[in-house]
């Protein structure tokens, strides 16, 4: 796993939280997305290449936490993860169903895997991305935004680690076997 790979899932996160436990949900969403931009900066300096869905993720709190911030409502930061969640749900469930294993467009350059492997992969993270959506539709209904950030920091993300964590042993068992030539 690449430093910056974890760094870009962890420190938007403790941005979050910690600039929602200073001042407000807004400053922590603004904190959250501005690391989230160095971190993808920083990522294309030293890999030359960024995530297709990373892009959109960032994209997507950028374009809310202004929304946010203009409203002067703090619905638009909550939903952010209603939205994402659920348009990765729908676009990995729909290529299972159509039988393309989305999961590849997104991490086929990082790992050379089995279709099946990636079919399967498919199919649980976008039932997955629809238990996050359920979650946040959930807490962000009931929850005040304080309690709202708790969730999210200290259940969503290690509920995510942990779901990320159960599906290595498939990844691990499905990976090709890359020949390498040798020169004679």
């Amino acid at each position: 796993m690449r430093i910056a790979s974890l760094a870009l899932e962890i420190l938007p996160l403790v941005a979050l939280f910690i600039g929602n436990s200073i001042y407000n949900i807004f400053v922590g969403a603004a904190a959250s997305v501005g690391f989230a931009a160095v971190i993808l900066i920083f990522t294309w300096l030293n890999e030359k290449r960024l995530a297709r869905f990373v892009i959109f993720s960032v994209l997507i709190s950028t374009v809310l936490t202004i929304a946010a911030f203009w409203a002067e409502n703090s619905l638009f930061i909550k939903i952010q993860p209603s939205l994402f969640n659920g348009l990765m749900s729908f676009v990995l469930l729909l290529g299972w169903c159509r039988g393309v294993p989305v999961m590849r467009l997104f991490f086929g350059s990082q790992f050379q895997l089995t279709e099946a492997v990636w079919m399967t992969l498919s199919l649980r993270w976008g039932l997955f991305f629809t238990f996050l959506v359920l979650s946040n539709e959930l807490a962000w209904r009931n929850l005040g935004d304080d309690d709202w950030v708790t969730f999210k920091v200290f259940f969503i993300a290690p509920v995510t680690g942990l779901f990320m964590l159960a599906q290595l042993p498939l990844t691990i068992r499905g990976k090709l076997e890359v020949k390498s030539e040798r020169k004679t």
